[in-house]
């Protein structure tokens, strides 16, 4: 690659990187290139964050008319006045696209996950593609801040609609929404709150989904219990608005405690910790929740089907009680038929994210008789390869796991290993075009907080690489093509390093594949264990992994969103470098670097002081090789041309997935274009554990 400059092993490098003291030469570092343009981006449209929603009563509300006739006048149910808090959340029409909606129709999902059951607070994942973000409400809420300019950008009230620090900034007290009730009419109230910090976050027995921890909200933060309504954290540092990020989805969205604790240890005497984390199958409907729709019908291998939430304190400024759409499928399929469905019209909606898909997409989309209208966003979407740098033994290692473990931890071994990815390649093999771009890690290109010039890059160069192999003592002995170890290390055996990935997606596997290809012409023999998601996330989470390819999280595209997970701020924020039970992290000294920039970014409440420090981490991330970034691109939202009320420009991820981001309780379909798609029209949720909606 005649572009790339080089140098001696005396020469030094830019931006302040030690020199390579090889026998070869390598690769300067510089500056990422330059992204190509992409045309296709949508425009987003920058609004004051108080425009979006406010808390107050209004003169009337109203319902769909069959809820009225079948059930209000038959008794079922009180007046939707008497069902609704006392102020409910109301959404404001001027940051609605499309307007005041009506009631009516279906928004038909495909998604490639299983349910493993509803308990969302014990760990069990509902199947992904958005069916758990729709049934889990949260203390607050950043779907929507996409469209809020960085100084204006704070979470947005949601279960908790308002809140205030004390003078020293250490309490923070927060008021619940007052009058809201759960899907069966129980009200919510702190014991919900309650009962999901102490008797799950807290508790060592018990892993929500997405991984919340009390190091999560602050190491040494409690939280207590004022009244129904109020409850208070104490943090260890002032004003901390960090952790308000960590509130939303998917880190502190309560379940419902009458429910959930007639299974959990501490409260129902006989039961296990395993009772409890499957004691709310997939058969097991109409479970109680917050959001705007509730599982009616679950048939296994074949479709999830949610029905409106009757008692949802959510309305529009006419006093509409929300949703307008009174139904939702999952259809239970593959994630990639879930695009090939969205674009043919059998589906409503996808967040089209695997690039093998973008050409053909786009082709269909463009026919005048297209169902469903594709609108891309910025590159939000990037993947790196971390290495797990816990040499503290998590995960119980082997000999060999530690032993590449100790190479992880070895800075020559990972410039070695992110100067032999060609990036290049590995994009176009997913796609050709001007969608990938060359990412070397570190935050996304699409946060406000990147900064290019603070991105340091280690242009592709296998014999660069090969060459600080050597420096760290890796050679190959045995003529086989691949580097072994000294003779006093494994007794000289080849390197090999085990790569997780998950099996559920065709652009993950794609990735690693490339990887492994790459890394045999650097001479070090790559094995894959492609697991699906749930074996996956368990061989994550418990550190049984040497390399892992993961595509990346909130904290890498918004950085204000899970920014604990950044870098090891405690035992167990960090993706790869976590501590065993009763152990201690031993981080590297560029580690504690990232450490200490990430809590200063969370204590500072100064913008140009947050951004000068995440220009800062990216540097020190980027240099030091903290993961090694493979590829970044956008994705394109794709939606049935039928629904209203879809905002421009949404980027289907950046503090959270599209299906929250477009607020899908204010997505309706014009009277004129609805269609029949209901499979349990004008019925309601039954009872907690029973068979089917009530009819």
């Amino acid at each position: 690659m005649n572009s790339f400059r080089h140098l001696k092993t005396t020469s030094a490098l830019l931006l302040g990187v030690s020199a390579f003291t090889v026998t070869a030469t390598a690769s300067e570092p510089t500056v990422v290139p330059e992204q190509p343009a992409f045309p296709a981006q949508g425009k987003i449209t920058y609004v004051p964050r108080d425009s979006i929603l406010e808390y107050k009563a209004l003169p009337e509300y109203h319902e769909p008319d069959w809820v009225t006739e079948k059930f209000v006048k038959t008794g079922k149910l009180p007046p939707v006045a008497e069902r609704l808090p006392k102020e409910p959340l109301v959404f404001k029409t001027g940051n609605m696209p499309d307007g005041v909606g009506v009631y009516g129709d279906t928004m038909r999902h495909v998604i490639g996950g299983r349910p493993e059951g509803w308990n969302y607070s014990a760990g069990q994942t509902q199947g992904w593609g958005g069916i758990d973000i729709e049934m889990s409400e949260c203390l607050t809420r950043t779907a929507p801040l996409y469209q809020v300019e960085a100084k204006d950008v704070e979470p947005l009230p949601n279960l908790a609609k308002s809140w205030e620090w004390s003078e020293d900034g250490h309490k923070l007290t927060m008021h619940l929404i007052e009058g809201a009730k759960w899907s069966d009419g129980v009200p919510f109230s702190s014991e919900d709150v309650m009962f999901y910090w102490d008797d799950n976050v807290v508790d060592p027995n018990v892993s929500p989904l997405n991984g919340a921890t009390p190091e999560t909200f602050g190491e040494g933060t409690t939280l207590k219990a004022i009244d129904a309504n109020t409850v208070e954290w104490t943090f260890k540092d002032a004003f901390p608005r960090q952790y308000l990020y960590s509130m939303a989805y998917g880190t502190f969205c309560p379940g419902p405690a009458h429910i959930l604790k007639t299974k959990h240890p501490k409260y129902a005497k006989g039961f296990t910790y395993d009772q409890y984390k499957n004691g709310f199958p997939p058969e097991y409907l109409n479970i109680p929740i917050m959001g705007a729709w509730v599982p009616v019908e679950y048939r296994p291998d074949d479709i999830i089907v949610m029905r409106r939430n009757p008692y949802y304190w959510k309305v529009d400024e006419a006093g509409n009680q929300l949703p307008y759409l009174n139904e939702l499928h999952y259809k239970l399929s593959t994630w990639a038929d879930r695009d090939v469905q969205a674009i043919a019209g059998s589906g409503d909606f996808s967040n089209l994210e695997q690039p093998e898909n973008f050409v053909e997409s786009l082709k269909r989309a463009a026919q005048e008789t297209a169902p469903a209208r594709l609108a891309f966003g910025a590159r939000l979407i990037g993947y790196n390869l971390y290495m797990n740098f816990s040499g503290n033994g998590w995960g119980e290692p082997d000999e060999r796991g530690q032993a590449v473990r100790e190479l992880n931890r070895n800075e020559d071994f990972r410039k070695a290993i992110t100067m032999a990815v060609d990036r290049k390649k590995i994009g176009e093999s997913l796609v050709k075009g001007p969608f990938t771009a060359i990412y070397p890690g570190g935050l996304s290109s699409g946060t406000s907080f990147y900064d290019r010039q603070s991105t340091v890059y280690y242009p592709f160069d296998l014999e660069g690489a090969k060459a600080l192999l050597e420096k760290a003592g890796l050679k190959d002995t045995d003529g086989n093509g691949f580097v072994n170890y000294p003779a006093d290390k494994l007794g000289g055996k080849d390197v090999e390093v085990v790569l997780l990935v998950t099996s559920d997606y065709n652009t993950d596997k794609n990735l690693a594949e490339g990887v492994v290809g790459q890394m045999e012409q650097l001479g070090i023999r790559v094995v894959l264990n492609a697991l699906d998601g749930k074996q996956r996330d368990a061989a994550n989470y418990g550190g049984r992994w040497d390399w892992m390819v993961l595509r990346n999280g909130a904290e890498l595209s918004s950085v204000v969103q899970n920014t604990p997970q950044l870098a090891a701020t405690g035992p167990r924020t960090s993706w790869n470098h976590r501590v065993p039970e009763g152990g201690q992290l031993d981080l590297m000294p560029f580690e504690q670097e990232l450490v200490d920039i990430v809590n200063k970014f969370i204590a500072s409440n100064d913008n140009d002081e947050r951004t000068e420090l995440m220009k800062q981490y990216q540097k020190v991330a980027t240099t030091n090789v903290n993961s090694v970034g493979l590829t970044e691109y956008p994705g394109a939202l794709i939606v049935n041309k039928r629904f209203s009320n879809i905002p421009v420009g949404a980027p289907i991820f950046m503090f959270n997935w599209a299906e929250d981001t477009i607020i899908r309780e204010r997505v309706f379909v014009a009277a004129n274009k609805q269609g029949d798609y209901e499979l349990f029209p004008q019925q309601l949720p039954g009872k907690p554990g029973e068979k089917g909606p009530m009819n």
